[in-house]
């Protein structure tokens, strides 16, 4: 059997082992992704994609061609609306605009675009920085030890069985996960709900559109709830369809699955747009999948961690599951990367756990009262969580680790930080801040990528110097700036100052994925001992 060494082996080449890949090979970390099918999504799936999963891809420089992408498959910028069918009542609009009241927020927008048209994109930027992906090839088996990970790998179609010794396995193998089953991790949460079909259909949907500009369409029928995305061109989409009743309520099924032939589908797709047999329908695809609500009772084990929906899975309702998903890759990559340069101590990988479990776990219940309050009222509504702002689910989740100083969660504290009023909370996403840097306009944002960061208050020079010292005698990277109106990066000190809460000469440290890692609001006597001791509080070096 040949043999042959990887740092990081991931299972599951669809959106989130892909957006591993990436992450890790722009950080010059090697890596191999195996994946069953014979290649990236050829049914739409996730197409909304939030302001943090786009800024994130902004990172890697891929903003412009997703965008340009996306404008290819949907006009941007449509409603969220709830109706009783496509020809007949509107019943609510959630969001008039998708970008409404978050524009400011970002140096990105929401966006749609499917899979079909995503994963291509990530996955040729991912192969040009290095990365390995085979694709009609599974994972047989895997072993882990102290050491590392002994996984054996086939070719679907044939041929020999490979043996890969990795440092780390990255789980990215769905909600199905084989290797979360064999680690016998459970789930928790609210289990499955419903048993749902997705119709992908042929249709000139076009004269019921009445030239609307909706993105999702929630479908709240007396026989029928479920949602609706159609095309550019408003020939084609597809139907989810989680409930199905009678005229006066009987008969009423969360199991669509079980009965879901071709005749029935033409039929729920009359319904859900309003029209008769005036109207042809041709039904591509038929997809059964759960609707569920849940997350692993661990994100890892030893040295597999779980990403994506092998971690969590939740209903589509406010299109959070694969922005999640990224959100997890985010997160894991420089970890991983720090770890296998020897940068940080392999401490740090546990405060990946620490940190986005309890996130998955609220972006789940946010998902599931999203989708009792908008599709299924029926189901018992005395132990919802209430509903939180959208913005602040995207782009102010809190984390809570030894990643973060001081790392333990203040219980007063709201949930989220609100993104349109940062608080400069630690554990929290450094607000986008627009700037001049090197005689370009960029965002705050951008300055934190590839390594750990000082941003510094417009006085906070001495911290600047400090960085040097600190990153020689760690063997680290760390880069440091001013922000202010005659500084490294220009900008607005009062609007630096007041988002990150600090003074003219205090500072923030700011972690590769962007999260305010610790703060001093004002200058110290040796800043240079006070940031070689945070930074090996940060890496888990102590």
């Amino acid at each position: 059997m040949h043999e042959r060494e990887i740092p990081v082996l991931i299972v599951g080449g669809s959106l989130v082992g892909l957006t591993t890949s990436l992450l890790l090979s722009a950080r010059g970390v090697p890596n191999l992704v195996v994946e069953r099918h014979r290649g990236t999504a050829i049914h739409p799936r996730a197409a909304s994609f939030h302001q943090r999963s786009m800024e994130i891809f902004r990172s890697v420089g891929l903003q412009q061609e997703i965008e340009e992408a996306a404008a290819r498959e949907f006009v941007q910028g449509g409603a969220i609306v709830s109706v009783e069918s496509l020809s007949g009542k509107e019943l609510k609009y959630f969001f008039k605009s998708y970008n409404e009241g978050v524009e400011d927020l970002s140096p990105t927008s929401r966006l749609f675009i499917t899979q079909v048209g995503l994963e291509p994109i990530i996955r040729r930027r991912a192969a040009s920085l290095g990365a390995e992906h085979r694709y009609s090839t599974e994972l047989v088996s895997f072993e882990q030890s102290s050491d590392g990970v002994r996984a054996i790998i086939r070719p679907r179609d044939g041929g020999d069985e490979e043996l890969i010794h990795a440092q780390y396995l990255v789980a990215a193998d769905g909600a199905h996960s084989s290797i979360r089953q064999r680690l016998g991790i459970p789930m928790l949460g609210r289990g499955s709900f419903a048993h749902c079909v997705t119709i992908y259909f042929r249709a000139d949907v076009r004269p019921m559109l009445r030239g609307r500009n909706l993105s999702v369409v929630y479908v709240n029928h007396p026989t029928l709830l479920g949602f609706f995305r159609f095309s550019i061109e408003g020939d084609s989409g597809f139907l989810a369809v989680f409930v199905t009743s009678d005229a006066d309520g009987s008969n009423r099924t969360t199991d669509i699955a079980a009965g879901a032939t071709m005749e029935r589908c033409v039929e729920y797709v009359r319904t859900a747009l309003g029209c008769g047999p005036e109207v042809p329908i041709e039904i591509e695809n038929v997809q059964p999948w759960h609707a569920q609500a849940g997350w692993a009772e661990r994100f890892s084990d030893g040295r597999v961690l779980l990403v994506g929906d092998a971690a969590h899975v939740m209903p589509p309702t406010g299109g959070f599951g694969g922005n999640t998903g990224i959100a997890d890759a985010h997160n894991l990559a420089w970890k991983l990367a720090a770890v296998l340069d020897g940068s940080a101590g392999p401490g740090l990988l546990a405060t990946y756990d620490a940190e986005r479990r309890p996130a998955a776990a609220l972006t789940v219940e946010q998902a599931y009262t999203r989708y009792v309050l908008r599709v299924d009222s029926t189901l018992p509504q005395d132990d919802l969580a209430p509903p939180l702002d959208d913005a602040s689910i995207e782009l102010g989740i809190v984390y809570h680790s030894a990643a973060v100083a001081p790392s333990v969660a203040d219980p007063a504290a709201p949930p989220l930080d609100d993104p349109r009023t940062p608080s400069g909370r630690l554990g929290t996403r450094l607000p986008h801040i627009p700037i001049t840097w090197n005689g370009a306009t960029a965002s705050l944002l951008d300055v934190a990528n590839d390594s750990l960061v000082l941003l510094a208050g417009p006085e906070g020079g001495a911290w600047v110097n400090a960085a040097d010292a600190v990153a020689q005698k760690l063997g680290v990277r760390l880069r440091a700036y001013r922000v202010g109106p005659d500084a490294d990066l220009v900008a607005d000190a009062q609007a630096f100052t007041q988002a990150t809460g600090i003074g003219p000469g205090g500072v923030v440290l700011v972690r590769p994925d962007g999260v305010l890692a610790w703060s001093a609001a004002d200058p110290v006597a040796d800043p240079t001992g006070a940031v070689a001791a945070i930074m090996r509080q940060i890496l888990c070096r102590d």
